[in-house]
């Protein structure tokens, strides 16, 4: 069990703030390589949420590395404290706004994979435009990832999965990959309790950059 001491340090390691905002960072400086994992892929998640997912799925791959995106500082916070009292050192959370870190920050090829899980909706027709899968963003997405590197999408809301996943193949730059139950250990987002609880329809893609 870590002294109240060494569990602020962990704390403090795993509340990620970046050397500068202005500029793309390197792979290395989010994560420090080791000896024993010299090159450990790099997972994103945009819109951590509660870190629940993030966390789970650390520890589910202790040989990959995984940053949470979260615009709330105080959600933020909550990760990184849950991360250090679970001893999980390949997590960290950064508070942002997590378009931007995707356009400007994270690095360019240096992403093996984005999950999008449940994001808002924006369920109104006058507010579809703020809907985060629009092809800029596909784009952005893409020059992290490089070749082969996967997004993982998930939503409740048929029509925005219909939409985005539209979005998403007529970027050309994305082919769908197939996302077989139990093809990889994949934990349940908050959010996804509170629907498959209410009995919705969970609809989720898989897609791999070309």
């Amino acid at each position: 069990m870590l002294t109240p001491d060494e569990l602020q340090r962990v704390r403090a390691a795993c509340l990620y703030e970046p050397p500068a905002y202005f500029r793309t960072l390197q792979k290395h400086e989010i994560f420090t390589p080791t000896a024993e994992r010299p090159d450990a892929p790099l997972e994103v998640d945009v819109g951590c949420g509660d870190g629940s997912f993030l966390l789970d799925l650390a520890a589910a791959h202790p040989e990959r590395d995984f940053l949470g995106l979260e615009k709330l500082l105080g959600r933020a916070r909550k990760v990184a404290r849950q991360a250090a009292r679970r001893g999980l050192t390949n997590v960290k959370a950064m508070q942002i706004d997590s378009p931007y870190a995707v356009r400007h920050l994270l690095p360019r090829g240096g992403v093996a994979r984005i999950h999008l899980l449940f994001p808002d909706p924006w369920p109104k027709a006058k507010h579809a435009k703020n809907r985060l899968v629009q092809p800029d963003f596909c784009r952005d997405v893409h020059r992290l990832l490089g070749r082969g590197g996967e997004w993982l999408f998930k939503t409740d809301h048929a029509e925005y999965f219909d939409e985005a996943t539209a979005v998403i193949r007529g970027s050309g730059i994305f082919r769908e990959v197939d996302w077989p139950e139990g093809a990889f250990a994949y934990p349940l987002t908050d959010f996804e309790r509170q629907w498959l609880g209410e009995g919705k329809t969970i609809r989720r893609a898989r897609f791999a950059a070309e």
